[in-house]
């Protein structure tokens, strides 16, 4: 039988970017992460930062690139979706990049309050406001705008929204729409409950912007939940969206910016194939063709890419605290976490991740289920995005065996609830930071121990 090292290397081009063994055991972005392990022990979730640099420079790289190969007029603005992950690890990190932030609720707000206490940003940053907007979210806006972030745009999501910005703002003020696309052909809805009909866009902005000197139109927005891939949904939508805005341009002047949000897709595979280059260079050029073709001018675009950011830096580890063989070929492997709670995708949208072992690569391996900590059911993970069956190395003599899931790194920590109430009162893990020195060297901080029973029997009255 062969060992688990030749399992992985035969199926898949490997070693890769991010992974590679020495010494049998996993490197992760050149990370030992059995050294991590003797460190902090497991469960553990890691965010490795440069993983955060590295994706954004690759992006605007690959954007200003094809902006010059298409002697395309407007610039790319990258932007953050603090949804997918607020910590402020994760925020400032991203935001030593030149980069602009998109946000989606009130605290949102709080939070780039903090950046600008901090000096973490000034008030000329841009900050594209989402969502559909509670009355306290309309008043941070304005609150914002009064005091001099001139960049900060709210989206309307609906035709009254305009109406509290009316009220609480001092003019000229910029002000994007949200469009409402359709949503994907298999999807149990045909349109977007947020934003505003197509329909009803150059009405709305004939009523209420174009003879109000307190608003300028600055900016037209759509989201696609399924982010950016290379179909013919995507492809129809983003045409549609560039066809609406050529059609608004051309009786408002204002408008110079698009937002064509939904983000990249990101390695979940080790197989994982998506050709950046080819779709950013069909997006500019079919922009740029739509807008000649109508005779307006090419927008500023601006993308909002959360996962692509920080999904990638993102992994936790687990021990195998034990194996259990229930039935003639039913062996269960189990972790010391819980799936449901802490990888909280996996169970509720059946999303995969790279799942690897990070010891024993030499050792012989079999097909194994893959059980957490907590009482229902549901809580397993049995198959990888690429097959139908998880493969680990075999465990003899009572020898350790680690596991990782890598690429973690958004909305987990949101989703799971961070600090709060979990599924069998399983706690939620410790988390440790990996940066690097600028010599190169590696830098690790605890950033929150494993969750405590004081705190959890707080939260419940006890």
């Amino acid at each position: 039988m062969k060992s688990y090292a030749d399992l992985i290397e035969q199926t898949f081009e490997f070693p890769q970017e991010e992974f590679k063994v020495e010494n049998k055991e996993l490197l992760f972005n050149e990370v030992p992460l059995m050294e991590v392990i003797k460190e902090y022990g497991t469960p553990m979730k890691i965010s490795y930062l440069p993983r955060i640099s590295h994706n954004i420079k690759k992006a605007k790289r690959l954007f200003n690139k094809a902006i010059r190969k298409f002697h395309y007029e407007g610039e790319y603005i990258y932007s953050y979706c603090t949804k997918s992950s607020h910590f402020s690890f994760v925020i400032e990190e991203a935001l030593k990049n030149d980069i602009h932030l998109e946000t989606s609720s009130a605290y949102d707000l709080q939070i780039v309050r903090k950046l600008y206490e901090k000096k973490k940003i000034d008030k000329n940053i841009y900050i594209f406001c989402n969502g559909f907007k509670r009355p306290l979210y309309r008043q941070y806006i304005c609150e914002l705008i009064n005091d001099g972030f001139k960049n900060l745009i709210p989206i309307l999501d609906n035709l009254n929204e305009l109406n509290d910005y009316e009220a609480g703002l001092q003019g000229p003020v910029d002000i994007g729409i949200r469009v409402a696309a359709d949503e994907e052909p298999n999807f149990e809805f045909y349109t977007s409950r947020l934003g505003i009909r197509y329909n009803d866009i150059v009405p709305f902005y004939k009523e209420k912007f174009k003879d109000n000197p307190k608003f300028r139109l600055k900016m037209l927005h759509y989201f696609i939940n399924t982010g950016i891939k290379d179909s013919a949904y995507y492809w129809s939508e983003l045409s549609r969206f560039v066809y609406k805005y050529c059609e608004l341009r051309k009786i408002c002047p204002e408008l110079d910016t698009i937002d064509i949000g939904g983000g990249f897709p990101i390695k979940t595979s080790l197989q994982f194939d998506f050709d950046y280059q080819y779709i950013i260079e069909q997006i500019i050029e079919n922009i740029k063709w739509i807008c000649n073709k109508s005779n307006v001018p090419t927008p500023n675009i601006v993308t909002e890419f959360g996962s692509y950011t920080v999904g990638e830096s993102g992994a936790i580890l687990y021990s195998i605290l034990d194996q259990k063989l229930q039935n003639d070929k039913e062996l269960w492997y189990m972790i010391d976490g819980s799936f449901i709670t802490h990888l909280p995708d996996s169970y509720g949208i059946n999303q995969k991740y790279i799942m690897l072992a990070v010891n024993k690569w030499d050792d012989m391996f079999h097909k194994v289920n893959l059980g957490g900590l907590t009482c229902d059911s549901l809580d397993y993970y049995n198959s990888e995005a690429h097959s139908s069956e998880v493969f680990l190395p075999m465990i003899n003599n009572g020898d350790q065996l680690y596991i990782g899931f890598f690429h973690t790194g958004a909305y987990q920590e949101s989703i799971g609830g961070f600090g709060g109430i979990q599924h069998c009162l399983i706690p939620a893990p410790k988390h440790v930071i990996i940066n690097r020195k600028d010599d190169g060297s590696l830098e690790t901080s605890l950033f929150s121990e494993e969750q405590h029973h004081e705190k959890m029997l707080g939260l419940l009255g006890y």
